[in-house]
């Protein structure tokens, strides 16, 4: 691995970017040059973006992307990007797009052409779907609706926690856009997922999580069965959503850094 290589990690829905603050300083430790910039109109801060949050509504995915991309564009190298959730889809956009030298996509919401769609993972969206205005609109979730969405495989009381520390207001276009993706040629939850030149990609899948059920996250895979380049795909069984801040993220962590070195990078 180069010295300072470059690592990004990408936030998903209703977690802050500062949430990555512990894999950042194991990534630094390990000889990386990793950050965690928000998204597009993202406050520094938990507080301020709670207080905020018309800052967060109406940026989409490829907003998302191109946020990044310019990011990516003042690097002195390629990055390696590590996503979470909708993250997780901005990293593979990022990767197909050659943008990337890898990535890591943890429990990553659906892109366009897979079809799976549990029923945990509908009630997990339910805030955000039940109203269509919060397409263009900055959606929090309840200390309750957490739960079940990230904090199902860990104590209540652990899930409040992290809810109190880590939750945000977030865009619901990104939610719609995913739904309809399958209806539009032109979605941007498409992933150029045959491309057979682009660096290698992890996908980590939670057995236990409610909002990115293993069933989308093995469709995923699928996905990419017409590129010939490395994708492989680490499962921990006993993990919901929360697996990225809970306390086992460590071993999350150093799970991406021996695949990392594995790829020598």
């Amino acid at each position: 691995m180069p010295d300072n290589t470059p690592v990004l990690f990408i936030h998903g829905l209703w977690l802050h970017a500062s949430s990555w603050e512990g894999w950042i300083e194991r990534f630094t430790a390990a000889g990386y040059d990793a950050s965690a910039p928000g998204w597009p109109g993202d406050p520094d801060t938990v507080l301020a973006a709670r207080a905020h949050p018309d800052a967060l509504a109406d940026h989409g995915i490829d907003d998302v992307v191109a946020h990044y991309a310019g990011l990516i564009a003042a690097l002195p190298v390629k990055p390696i990007v590590v996503g979470h959730s909708f993250g997780g889809l901005i990293a593979q956009r990022l990767l197909g797009e050659d943008l990337a030298a890898a990535a890591i996509a943890i429990d990553a919401a659906q892109i366009k052409g897979v079809l799976p769609l549990p029923l945990s993972a509908l009630k997990a969206t339910l805030p955000v779907f039940k109203n269509p205005a919060n397409k263009h609109r900055a959606v929090s979730l309840s200390a309750e609706q957490f739960r079940f969405a990230f904090g199902n495989a860990i104590p209540a009381e652990e899930s409040d926690e992290l809810f109190d520390r880590w939750a945000i207001p977030a865009p619901g276009k990104p939610l719609f856009e995913a739904a309809a993706a399958n209806f539009s040629p032109h979605s941007p939850a498409k992933v150029a997922t045959d491309n057979t030149g682009r660096g290698p990609l992890l996908l980590i899948m939670g057995g236990q999580d409610h909002t990115v059920p293993e069933a989308v996250t093995k469709a995923t895979l699928k996905q990419y069965r017409h590129s010939t380049a490395t994708t492989d795909l680490v499962e921990f069984a006993d993990r919901g959503h929360s697996l990225t801040v809970d306390h086992g993220w460590p071993e999350v962590a150093d799970r991406c850094l021996v695949w990392l070195k594995d790829q020598g990078l």
